[in-house]
C-alpha cells in the first residue's frame, strides 16, 4: 500500500517525490537539484495534483481552480497541452504512467509515493526534538528497481569508471597487437590467429569511440543518456561479451581459474552498466 503526501499550503514548503521536488515558494520544478523548465499553467497542474496525491482530480475540478470561468479559452485543448508538458517534464508516459495516470472521462491522478514535506523554515521543537511531521522521510525506492535510490555522484562515476576501463582495455590490446598475434598463433592456426587479431582491431575501433562518447555524456551529465544507452544497450552487449573472452589470451600467465573468473565478470558487466544508468537517470524514458 502506497503512502501519499500532501502538498503543504504553507508556501515555504517543498514536496519531494523520487528525485523530483516541487517548490511552491520558488515556482520551480527540480530534479535531483537541477531547475527544470515548466511554464505557469502545467506547474499549477503539477502542485494541484500533488496536494491531492492518490486521489482523483477530475477535469471539472481542475477547469475551476486554474481557468475560470470568464477565461475564454479551448479548455480541453490547454489541460491536455499542461499534462503532456508535465509528463515530458517528469519524464513519464501516458500509456504507462508512473507519475501521472489519466482516468478516462473523469481526471487524473497522481500516483507516486511522496516524501514528506519539509519546511525551509521549520524549527526544533521546544525540547530539542524534531517534530513527528518535519522528521526525514523514509529511503525513496526506484520506481523500477525496488531498490533505495543512491546518490547520483556515485552511480556516474562508477558508470565513467567501468567506461574508462574498458577504454584501457582497447588501447592495451592495440598497443599489444603483435602479443596478442603471438599468443594466438600459439594454438590457433594462421587464419584463426589472424581473424582473432582483426577482430581486435576492429572492435577495439569501435569501442574507442563509443567509451569516449559514454565518458563524455556521463561527465557533463547529458539528461537524454538514459534514453540514449537503451538504444544502444544492444551494440554495447555484443562488444562486451565479446571482449569477456579477452582474459582467456592470459591463462598461460593467470591459470585457468582466474581466467574462468574474470571472464565471468565481464560477462556481467554490461549488465551492471545498464543498472547504474538506470539508477542515474531515472526519468529518461522514450517518449
Amino acid at each position: 500500500m502506497l503512502n501519499y503526501g500532501v502538498v503543504p499550503q504553507n508556501n515555504s514548503r517543498v514536496t519531494r517525490f523520487g528525485v523530483f521536488e516541487l517548490d511552491l515558494s520558488a515556482g520551480e520544478l527540480r530534479k535531483s537539484g537541477v531547475r527544470l523548465r515548466l511554464q505557469e499553467q502545467p506547474f499549477q497542474v503539477l502542485a494541484l495534483l500533488l496536494e491531492r496525491a492518490g486521489d482523483v482530480v477530475t477535469r471539472e475540478e481542475l477547469q475551476q481552480k486554474l481557468w475560470p470561468s470568464d477565461t475564454f479559452v479551448d479548455f480541453d485543448h490547454s489541460l491536455n497541452t499542461a499534462i503532456n508538458k508535465v509528463r515530458e517534464a517528469l519524464g513519464d508516459s501516458a500509456t504507462s504512467p508512473r507519475y501521472v495516470e489519466t482516468l478516462a472521462r473523469r481526471g487524473y491522478r497522481f500516483i507516486a509515493p511522496l516524501q514528506n514535506s519539509l519546511s525551509r523554515s521549520a524549527s526544533p521543537a521546544p525540547n530539542g526534538t524534531v517534530p513527528p511531521e518535519l522528521s526525514p522521510s523514509p529511503l525513496t525506492l526506484h520506481p523500477e528497481l525496488e531498490v533505495p535510490i543512491p546518490h547520483r555522484g556515485l552511480t556516474r562515476g562508477l558508470f565513467g569508471l567501468v567506461q574508462v576501463m574498458y577504454l584501457c582495455f582497447y588501447l592495451a590490446a592495440l598497443f599489444r597487437l603483435h602479443a596478442i598475434q603471438n599468443i594466438a598463433d600459439s594454438f590457433l592456426p594462421l587464419w584463426g590467429a589472424t581473424t582473432l587479431a582483426g577482430a581486435v582491431m576492429v572492435t577495439a575501433g569501435v569501442g574507442i569511440p563509443l567509451r569516449l562518447y559514454l565518458i563524455s555524456a556521463v561527465s557533463f551529465d547529458y539528461q537524454r543518456l538514459g534514453e540514449k544507452f537503451r538504444q544502444m544497450f544492444p551494440i554495447v552487449l555484443a562488444l562486451d561479451q565479446l571482449w569477456a573472452v579477452a582474459p582467456f589470451l592470459l591463462i598461460e600467465k593467470i591459470g585457468l581459474g582466474a581466467a574462468f573468473a574474470a571472464s565471468a565478470a565481464l560477462l556481467y558487466l554490461p549488465f551492471s552498466e545498464r543498472t547504474l544508468i538506470r539508477m542515474a537517470y531515472i526519468g529518461s524514458r522514450p517518449r
